[in-house]
């Protein structure tokens, strides 16, 4: 509290049932003069001694929401310390107390970890460079509030739930908003990489720790580059494996997952445990198949996971709701199933999130480096909705968020596709697919992590040369060689399907009843012609079913998040109660 007064402590049981799925395996209060914290715990490593908050003798305490890959060797750096936990949490809090507040320097992991020392009258709060795990906060002339989610903050009542309209239009044209604010008014991102320093409510100090290394493309042979990137990948998986608890891994069949079942043989004496979710009965690519033939190729425990278009009509509210920081990627559908059945036997997940940003992987990537007379064009230079006619205020400024971020991207002597990766790193990767993976994992009490995110991984091949990624008109070229060289049943050399899911004939199935039902939403007819809107849901066309898709995310979000009606029942019969 701003006014040095104790905090009401009858918000941190709302607060902790808020959060609760976040950690179900227990919960820690703390308060000292006007501060006071709540942890809710998802028990991974030290699972007897790592409750928090966690203490250091001057009297600092910590908590956090997050995975220090490397803790083991900041023990063994931190000499004379006394620990009191075998907790992973616990090295970045003698670390702050030795480094101050450039303590995340060191630390190599996913975290939002909040530190509150009173002897300094500071409370510091850092997030990790890559924006793995989410943090978000309120500053108001009476208060500073923070919290992982911004549905724990709306719950009770620290702020209304208002749409900004700004990023509404980034949502609708992107499918993910952008920046520091939120599509909450009031509610702000602490930046991938950002420390915070605040004081007295304020926030006094912002630190940036960047997750890509600065400077271009540097000279690398194949041999060179394949030894380089050995070395990085064995030595990422194997941190990442550290867990006092059952992992697994998401085996989509494509390169990024093969890639990590492959390093994960090597690494682990049993069975790696994969699951792969597929699509029956539809039109777009089914990547069961080639999954199943990866996984019997390494002896794995392969777990098919089939999403139906049952399973989209009912689990889609819920999916909404779990999505408070809206993200309108179809892919959280076969994500938050895979999420339901792996967290009947695991706690934790690799997933494969990274890897086309980090190796040049996405089409987008190789026609923006096409001429204009060949097909180039700018990234994201058409919104999902540009030339529909359906918004009733187009908001041209819905890309200047990626523009801001792509003049800021161009460090002296970084190539154009490098440009482009960093760009990507800036708010589609942290509030898009880290989004996604977080909420729809986490609804489940189960952790996702992700081996290309590493900061020692993004050394190594953010700087190698452009060729060494895009090769041929193939993209992640040096790490389909380290595959084909290490495991040759993946095939990575063949052309494949991109991934998809089948919304859109899932949608034209019942659009015509779907439609209007969407065209009500009072969320819709905010800012949509909703006479313009029924058409969309049953067309066929590429551009107008990613509209309806997005339109249909945002009914179901808007009524839970900004209406605070919660889900009832398929989709149908919750856009239709109006209760």
């Amino acid at each position: 509290m701003r006014d040095g007064d104790a905090p009401d402590l009858a918000i941190l049981d709302p607060l902790a049932r808020a959060l609760g799925h976040r950690g179900p395996d227990g919960e820690g209060k703390y308060l000292a003069g006007s501060v006071a914290m709540l942890h809710t715990r998802l028990a991974v490593i030290d699972l007897k001694t790592g409750d928090q908050p966690i203490y250091e003798p001057s009297g600092a305490a910590l908590i956090a929401n997050a995975e220090i890959y490397n803790y083991i060797e900041l023990r063994a750096g931190l000499a004379n310390t006394a620990f009191s936990t075998n907790s992973d949490c616990e090295p970045p809090l003698h670390l702050y107390r030795r480094d101050g507040v450039g303590f995340a320097a060191a630390l190599r992991g996913m975290y939002a970890i909040a530190i509150h020392d009173p002897g300094e009258g500071r409370l510091v709060l850092a997030r990790d460079p890559f924006g793995i795990k989410p943090l978000y906060y309120i500053e108001t002339p009476e208060f500073f509030a923070f919290a992982s989610e911004p549905q724990a903050l709306l719950a009770v009542g620290l702020v209304k739930p208002e749409i900004a309209p700004e990023r509404r239009s980034e949502l609708m044209q992107l499918q993910f908003t952008c920046g520091r604010d939120t599509i909450f008014k009031g509610i702000q991102r602490v930046l991938p990489g950002e420390t915070l320093i605040v004081r007295g409510g304020r926030i006094v100090e912002r630190r940036r720790q960047a997750a890509l290394p600065s400077g271009g493309p540097r000279a690398a042979s194949v041999d060179d580059a394949l030894a380089i990137l050995d070395e990085a990948l064995e030595d990422s998986v194997m941190m990442h494996q550290r867990a006092d608890v059952p992992y697994g891994l998401f085996l989509s069949g494509g390169i990024d997952s093969s890639v990590l079942l492959a390093q994960m043989t090597r690494l682990n004496e049993r069975p790696v445990v994969a699951m792969t979710a597929g699509f029956s009965g539809t039109g777009v690519a089914d990547e069961r198949e080639h999954a199943r033939m990866l996984a019997k190729s390494v002896r794995a425990e392969f777990h098919e996971v089939d999403f139906s278009s049952d399973d989209f009509w009912t689990m889609l509210p819920e999916i909404a709701a779990a999505m408070d920081d809206p993200a309108a990627d179809y892919a959280i559908l076969p994500t938050w199933k895979l999420a339901q059945e792996a967290a009947k036997e695991l706690k934790v997940v690799l997933s494969g999130e990274g890897g086309d940003e980090l190796f040049g992987g996405y089409g987008r990537y190789r026609s923006a480096l096409r001429p204009w007379w060949q097909g180039g064009r700018t990234i994201r230079a058409r919104g999902i909705f540009d030339g529909l006619g359906i918004l009733r205020d187009g908001n041209p400024g819905w890309r200047d968020h990626v523009a801001a971020a792509e003049a800021t991207a161009g460090d002296a002597g970084r190539s154009r596709l490098q440009v482009m990766q960093a760009v990507d790193m800036t708010d589609w990767l942290p509030n898009d697919l880290l989004t996604k993976l977080d909420r729809c994992l986490m609804a489940h009490g189960l952790e996702g992590r992700t081996p290309f995110l590493d900061t020692r991984v993004a050394e190594a091949v953010f700087r190698l040369p452009d060729n060494l990624k895009i090769h041929k008109r193939r993209g992640k070229w040096i790490l389909r060689r380290w595959l084909d060289r290490v495991m040759p049943a993946a095939r990575p050399f063949e052309r494949k399907r991109g991934f998809t899911v089948p919304v859109g004939e899932w949608m034209v199935e019942r659009g015509a009843a779907l439609g209007p039902l969407v065209a009500a939403s009072p969320g819709v007819a905010e800012f949509c012609h909703t006479n313009q809107i029924t058409g969309l849901f049953e067309s066929h066309g590429k551009h107008p079913k990613m509209a309806a898709w997005v339109l249909l995310f945002y009914a179901l979000w808007h009524r839970r998040h900004i209406e605070g009606k919660p889900p009832q029942g398929d989709v149908f019969e919750t856009l239709a109660a109006r209760g």
